[in-house]
C-alpha cells in the first residue's frame, strides 16, 4: 500500500537518508550544513509522527494507541538524545543502526504508514495537509556537557540498543 499519507512520510525518509549520506560522504568529515540540516529534518519528521499521526490513529482507534506506538516513541526518544551532541562518526554510526531497525517498522508490511493509511479513511487529506504544514522544529545547539552522553546511552538502552559512543 502507498496512499497519500504513507508515500509523503516515506519520501521524507528518503530525503533525510540523502541529507545523512551527504553529511558523511567523505571520510573522516561530517559536513556542517548537511548534517544540520538532517538533524532538523528527523526531529521535524519525529515530531509530525508523534503530534500528528500517533494521535490520528489512537483518535481513529476509540482512544486505544497502536500497538507499536510504544516501540517507535523509544526509538523517537534514542533518535533525538543521539542529535543532542555533536555528531561524530559513532554517533552517525548509532543513528544509522536505530534507523534501520526503527523505518522498516514504519514502512513495512502493516507498519504504522500502512496502518495510519488504513485507520485514516475520510481524514487522510486532512492528515496529510496537517503533516504537510507541520512547523520546523527549533533546534538548540549542539551540547557536549557531562552526562550528555550517559543520558543518550539510557536512552538508547530503555529503546533496547547498546552503541558504543
Amino acid at each position: 500500500m502507498s496512499g497519500k499519507i504513507y508515500r509523503y512520510l516515506a519520501d521524507d525518509h528518503a530525503r533525510l537518508d540523502a541529507l545523512l549520506q551527504r553529511a558523511t560522504a567523505r571520510p573522516d568529515t561530517i559536513e556542517a550544513s548537511a548534517y544540520a540540516a538532517f538533524r532538523m529534518g528527523l526531529l521535524r519528521h519525529i515530531a509530525m509522527e508523534e503530534k500528528i499521526l500517533l494521535p490520528a490513529a489512537q483518535r481513529a482507534r476509540g482512544g486505544q494507541p497502536l500497538a507499536v506506538a510504544a516501540e517507535l516513541r523509544l526509538d523517537h526518544g534514542a533518535l533525538a538524545a543521539l542529535l543532542v551532541p555533536t555528531p561524530t562518526a559513532s554517533i552517525v554510526a548509532a543513528i544509522r543502526s536505530v534507523l534501520k531497525a526503527h523505518n522498516p517498522l514504519e514502512e513495512g508490511p502493516a507498519g504504522l504508514y500502512e496502518e495510519c493509511e488504513r485507520l485514516a479513511g475520510a481524514e487522510a487529506d486532512s492528515i496529510l495537509d496537517a503533516l504537510r504544514n507541520a512547523p520546523e522544529v527549533r533546534v538548540a545547539p549542539h551540547n557536549d556537557g557531562p552526562g550528555v552522553i550517559e543520558a543518550t546511552r539510557r536512552a538508547l538502552a530503555k529503546a533496547g540498543y547498546s552503541f558504543e559512543l
